[in-house]
């Protein structure tokens, strides 16, 4: 054996002893009231957090059924909301069916109704998309009052005359969006 492995061989037997001896044993980093009173308000934040912590946990749990179906559009999101509001009351026995039902493409409520989507859907697509027609309708005014500026200084080319004749078809075409219904 070489002198390197032997002195390798010392220092860890050395270490083992060291580790394996006994000693004196602090289980605690705080001695006397100082352990008592952390007890306490170890015990008061377990007898009063943690249960409030688990019934919102638990409560929200129960309702990602329903953000998934309001997400989701899915047409039948007030039964959903209601099975959550249920699988409360009986300690979470429907939520897997509410889950499933969130996640579930209505084929049979678009046979009946033509439609796969929420009501909402279609009031806030309504929404946007009378905003995106306000600004097509103005952009359209907006090009044809800028030809008719053009024309009115003099010769306009035969390219612009049919654009202008485009728009104008087509502002005739575009509606006038309605204002969103508002309840309440």
């Amino acid at each position: 054996m070489s002198s390197v492995a032997l002195r390798l061989r010392r220092a860890l037997a050395a270490c083992t002893l060291v580790f394996l001896s006994p000693g004196l044993a602090n289980a605690s980093f705080l001695a006397g009231e100082a352990m008592d009173t952390m007890a306490d308000w170890l015990a008061i934040f377990v007898l009063a957090v943690v249960p409030v912590g688990a019934l919102v946990l638990f409560w929200l749990v129960h309702i990602l059924p329903e953000k998934i179906a309001e997400k989701k559009h899915h047409p039948q999101k007030d039964a959903i909301q209601v099975l959550c509001l249920l699988s409360l009351v009986f300690g979470g026995l429907l939520w897997p069916i509410a889950w499933l039902w969130a996640y579930s493409k209505p084929v049979l409520h678009k046979l009946a109704y033509g439609t796969d989507k929420h009501e909402s859907y279609y009031e806030e697509l309504a929404q946007t998309q009378a905003g995106d027609a306000r600004a097509l309708k103005d952009d359209v005014s907006r090009l044809r009052g800028e030809l008719d500026l053009i024309a009115a200084r003099g010769a306009v080319p035969d390219e612009l005359v049919s654009i202008r004749e485009q728009l104008v078809e087509l502002e005739s075409r575009l509606v006038e969006p309605r204002a969103p219904v508002r309840e309440g």
